[in-house]
């Protein structure tokens, strides 16, 4: 009913690199991202890239104790306003782990053992530049599709076999991808992908990338960042820190 007046006892606590990854946790494992700084001095000025040299990670902890169970790291230069780190929560299904880096590296491991079943590179394979605050919008996996807000000329949003990496499709363009992860909602008995981008608010059927609609909203400095939310069953909400909220 209450916390004890020490406070609660912790059970285990374990350091972990630079990043604003939140954690994954599935059974009796935990997965986060983060970020092993090796040269670069980090200072935060919003709008103003800082150049740092490291590796993201991908760590799985034992979720009882807190041992490392496996980490998977790769070589990751960033430049990036406000740098410290990957921006995405690992997203966990059927036995694999689907990581998106800050600079758009889009990896599946193996949850188990930390294998790399696939990876792609965004920014290379889309010509998606990596928007100032780095690649923020965690990928959603619905059936056999991961859903990714990538960027570049028809590929705001884009869909790939979730066991190979293939793209299925690409859809929506705009200026800026913004940070807004993609969401699947409910209506009038269909499916809805949801893809806010800077410019306008969209519906996409998930399984081809048509767009149902799409609601002209002009974001102030690309920030469509928090998640829409269905109020009820007829109801879309959307809220920025600049334009405030539309439903």
């Amino acid at each position: 009913d209450q916390f004890p007046e020490d406070g609660l006892k912790v059970k285990w606590r374990v350091p972990v690199g630079l990043g604003y990854s939140g954690p994954a946790v599935v059974g009796d494992r935990i997965y986060v991202m983060d970020y092993e700084r090796k040269a670069g001095d980090i200072t935060n000025s919003p709008g103003t890239r800082i150049k740092l040299q490291g590796q993201e990670r991908i760590i799985c902890l034992n979720a009882s104790n807190g041992e490392v169970v496996w980490k998977h790291a790769y070589d990751r230069p960033y430049e990036l306003s406000y740098p410290s780190g990957p921006r995405c929560t690992p997203t966990v299904n059927e036995g694999r782990v689907y990581a998106l880096g800050g600079h758009g590296d889009l990896i599946c491991l193996d949850a188990a053992t930390g294998n790399l079943v696939w990876k792609k590179d965004l920014v290379d394979e889309y010509k998606a530049p990596t928007p100032v605050w780095g690649f923020s919008a965690h990928p959603l996996v619905a059936g056999d599709l991961l859903y990714c807000i990538v960027g570049g000329e028809g590929s705001v949003a884009v869909a790939f076999d979730k066991n190979t990496g293939k793209e299925v499709w690409r859809s929506v363009s705009a200026k800026y991808p913004g940070y807004c992860p993609p969401r699947i909602v409910k209506h009038a008995g269909r499916d809805l992908l949801i893809i806010w981008h800077p410019e306008a608010a969209n519906a996409l059927d998930p399984l081809t990338g048509k767009i149902y609609w799409s609601i002209p909203w002009k974001i102030r400095a690309g920030l469509t960042i928090p998640t829409p939310q269905m109020i009820d069953e007829e109801h879309l909400f959307f809220t920025c820190f600049y334009n405030g909220s539309m439903l």
